[in-house]
């Protein structure tokens, strides 16, 4: 397993990226725990039935893992240096100077991208609790600061979700009223009625009150209407993936993300969605060739011996992607969520997805 970034890691847009060069973990368990008896090599692709042969029981769990702390030195060079005494990094700022460094280009990357159309990112895992809302916010709030607005996180839950409360603002209409509405809006300013701006520069629209369940051609009306006046689109989807809603955000997803927590039935589920898209041929199985996998760590203990079992899963998943946001308690607090609240190192991971989906969409072609 990597750090964070490895030296020389290429960003999203370089040829040779790939999920061995840009996969982030956390610094490996202690080599009396790993020396625990090891999983069997897991058979090659993974798919949800071989997936939970490789989650046995396990002892007692453990604190979960956590990034080591990063050093303060550059602070004491600086002071050392207006005095004329030069004093080299420690390995801690060296670390910290290189992931800047990467978050330089990860910014980069998604400030330049360009597509000859709105493109859509759909976050989605069937299995509840999941993160799909944390991360819809934080990776469209990603997007939208870094390449300054004209981007919109929008619910597509056949039922109402919880992205009006997870969002910041108090909007007086939303997805319910949009659906009503979708054919009167003629400007970018009547479509802003029905959002909640956030500091990120993204625009939410959720649900305000309540709404009768969302249809197929609920989400691609909606859909078309976002996509004249934001140029991405970042999809919240709910638990039914079978659900005529979900159909439709299928039909207008252009990349996927899969939020999974560390826990063996949410990695499980994800495996299943993504046999389930591979199975669906077509756009389907493309979007799960590309998929970028998200693991979040709620703040449970854990068990290394399991982490290394999901590690081995989720690389034999066929992802194009795999990154681990590290635990943040601004996002632990299940309130509103602020992009400019999150730890730094969060930050970074999140940034560095960001990049890895933005680098999936490079294929989008016009629309004929």
């Amino acid at each position: 397993m990597s750090d964070l970034h490895p030296t020389a890691t290429p960003t999203a847009t370089d040829p040779g990226y790939s999920v061995d060069s840009r996969l982030t973990r956390f610094a490996p368990p202690p080599a009396d725990v790993a020396a625990v008896v090891a999983a069997p090599v897991a058979p090659q692709p993974i798919t949800a039935g071989n997936a939970a042969d490789l989650l046995a029981p396990t002892g007692t769990p453990v604190a979960p893992r956590s990034a080591p702390p990063l050093g303060f030195g550059e602070g004491l060079r600086a002071l050392l240096g207006s005095i004329g005494i030069t004093l080299a990094p420690g390995a801690a700022e060296r670390a910290r100077l290189d992931s800047e460094s990467h978050l330089r280009r990860d910014e980069d990357a998604i400030r330049r991208a360009t597509w000859p159309r709105a493109v859509s990112i759909l976050v989605a895992n069937p299995k509840g609790g999941a993160g799909k809302t944390p991360i819809a916010l934080l990776l469209g709030g990603a997007l939208a600061s870094v390449r300054g607005g004209s981007v919109c996180v929008v619910e597509v839950s056949d039922d109402p979700g919880a992205l009006t409360l997870r969002s910041e603002g108090a909007p007086m209409a939303g997805l319910g009223q949009l659906v009503t509405d979708v054919a009167t809006i003629r400007s970018a300013g009547q479509l802003a009625g029905y959002t909640a701006p956030q500091t990120s520069f993204a625009s939410v629209i959720g649900t305000v009150g309540t709404r009768p369940p969302l249809t197929r051609d609920d989400v691609v009306s909606v859909a078309r209407t976002i996509d004249e006046y934001y140029s991405v689109r970042v999809m919240d989807s709910g638990n039914q993936i079978s659900s005529s809603a979900f159909a439709g955000a299928l039909e207008t997803a252009d990349a996927l993300v899969i939020p999974v927590l560390n826990a063996g039935d949410s990695v499980i589920e994800a495996i299943a969605f993504l046999d389930r898209l591979r199975s669906n041929g077509g756009a389907s199985a493309e979007l799960a060739a590309r998929a970028v996998i998200l693991r979040l760590s709620d703040g449970r203990r854990e068990d290394p011996r399991v982490t290394d079992r999901l590690d081995r899963i989720l690389e034999g998943a066929g992802a194009a992607h795999i990154f681990d946001i590290p635990f943040d308690d601004h996002i632990a607090e299940r309130g509103q969520l602020t992009l400019g609240q999150l730890n730094r190192d969060t930050y970074r991971v999140l940034a560095a997805a960001a990049a890895a989906v933005v680098g999936t969409l490079g294929g989008v072609r016009a629309e004929s």
